[in-house]
């Protein structure tokens, strides 16, 4: 009998472990052979996959896909197609110079979205300063609020923002609240939310219905809508890489004050921030405006109440998505918006950040408060000192993140080396992301140079083509760099093995991550 249940037991054992290869097997065929990805990305997922057979096999189902789900891409692509693109002006581009040309007609075959002329964009003063003149701005308006935030924070500054939108939903403003589900997941059990949603907005989590087996989400448990955009009357717009927050930052304040940059927009490139938080919006709230293949919105004009709203959504969304309309040019800056994310084509961040640093010939100078790039853009950086560009890297100097640090010191050795000058910020998370390219052209928004806006998140960005307002970011970048220190192009020659081991380790697998 013993005997017996010995061969039963065995049998199973094997049948079980026979299974497991098989899966293994197919999850590795998988990670080779899944379209877009890296050659450093599925080197990392076949070792881990072999050599932590069990552990890589659950991981790469949680971490190795960054499938939105086919219900919520198609929805995304009819929002899209159903919104008027506001593309760019071919005779405006023609006033820039061949380097923005070429950095702007790349960002434009991302969405569609070309350069326009005739912008405002004003850097303002600091964080407090953007948050009341956002707070007037929301009191002032009379037709519409839309709001994306990455972060929404119940703060100080978070409540007064929350405060002004309720004001405004009362008084009959059609607000729309678009928070990421993750980010803002704190936020959305607040008496400042419920109070938007009592006075009126339409409130929305985004992100909040990824695919899952019961509580646990498939593919990636972490896929963000990390941008910052508020648009107000389709008049103002708001961007740049502030959350709804105070810069006491409670969440994390041994790191604080967080250090942002945010800007006013007015002018044409308000309806393309209007165009990248509809086709969001859409996706998430599809009832909120006309299914595909019915008239364009534009043909809506004035006509509220023409979307048929489920009893959920009628309660606090008001009429269907006005139009887009393009206010008349009355400035000069030239620039355009772009937007990426995980169902935007593979690489688009990484290449609008190389086309940038490619466009340099004297000076670049770039803040981010995440640094984990791509091959490609770490040989960019590497290259311009090379070729004559004075190449300026400021990072904080404490980050948040333990595993962005180390894999951030991993590549500091070879950008040191090849010329590139590293400062360290001290005087909190320096979370400002800003590049400027010759005093001339500067691209700034809500990504980070890591592995998370380059692939995962929905990002917003903007490259200006005007020296006056890359002249503002420049000038902020120097108050930055009056207090940062800079780091020795030895400095990484005096790192002990261990460290540089846990470095390389990290790094090595940031492309999982």
């Amino acid at each position: 009998m013993q005997s017996l249940w010995l061969g039963v037991t065995g049998s199973i054992g094997w049948i079980i472990g026979a299974s497991f290869s098989v899966l293994t097997i197919v999850v590795v065929v998988r990670a080779l052979t899944r379209p877009n990805r890296a050659a450093s990305a599925r080197v990392a997922w076949v070792s881990v996959l072999v050599f932590l057979p069990v552990l890589g096999v659950i991981s790469y189902f949680f971490l190795g896909e960054t499938s939105i789900g086919r219900a919520r891409a198609r929805r995304m692509r009819e929002a899209e197609a159903a919104l008027p693109l506001p593309s760019g002006e071919e005779a405006a581009l023609a006033t820039a110079s061949p380097q923005a040309q070429q950095v702007l007609r790349l960002t434009a075959s991302i969405n569609g979205l070309g350069a326009l002329h005739g912008n405002t964009i004003d850097l303002q003063r600091d964080e407090a300063a953007a948050g009341a003149a956002l707070v007037a701005d929301i009191d002032a308006a009379t037709r519409s609020v839309h709001i994306n935030f990455y972060i929404w924070l119940d703060d100080h500054d978070g409540a007064l923002v929350a405060a002004a939108v309720a004001r405004a939903a009362a008084r009959g403003v059609h607000c729309r609240i678009l928070v990421d589900a993750l980010g803002s997941r704190a936020f959305l059990k607040s008496a400042p939310y419920a109070a938007m949603i009592d006075a009126g907005a339409h409130c929305v989590a985004a992100l909040g219905d990824l695919l899952r087996w019961g509580r646990l989400a498939v593919g990636r448990p972490d896929l963000r809508n990390h941008r910052k955009i508020v648009v107000i009357d389709d008049e103002v717009a708001y961007m740049g890489s502030q959350n709804c927050a105070s810069p006491s930052f409670s969440p994390k304040p041994n790191f604080a004050p967080w250090v942002d940059v945010f800007f006013r927009v007015t002018g044409p490139l308000v309806t393309q921030h209007q165009w990248l938080f509809l086709s969001a919006w859409l996706t998430e709230v599809p009832q909120d405006g006309p299914a595909v293949g019915a008239p364009t919105l534009a043909e809506h004009a004035g006509a509220p109440g023409t979307s048929e709203l489920d009893t959920t959504t009628q309660a606090h969304a008001g009429p269907a998505v006005a139009p887009l309309m393009l206010p008349p040019s009355t400035e000069p800056a030239l620039a355009a918006a772009f937007g990426t994310g995980p169902t935007v084509r593979a690489g688009a961040m990484s290449e609008a950040f190389v086309a940038m640093v490619s466009a340099a010939y004297d000076e670049l100078i770039v803040t981010t408060p995440y640094f984990v790039p791509d091959d490609a853009l770490l040989a960019a950086l590497c290259a311009a000192p090379r070729r004559g560009v004075e190449t300026t890297l400021i990072m904080p100097a404490r980050n948040d993140s333990w595993f962005v640090k180390q894999a951030s010191h991993s590549a500091y050795d070879r950008l040191l080396k090849a010329g590139v000058r590293i400062y360290e910020y001290p005087l909190g998370l320096l979370h400002s992301k800003t590049m400027t390219v010759d005093g001339q052209l500067c691209l700034v928004g809500s990504s980070n140079m890591d592995r998370r806006s380059l692939e995962l998140n929905y990002e917003n960005n903007v490259v200006v083509a005007d020296p006056d307002v890359t002249a503002a970011v420049r000038e902020r970048q120097l108050e930055y760099l009056a207090d940062s220190v800079l780091l020795d192009p030895d400095v990484s020659e005096h790192d002990s093995l261990w460290r540089r081991l846990v470095q390389n380790t990290v790094a090595m697998l940031a492309p999982l991550l």
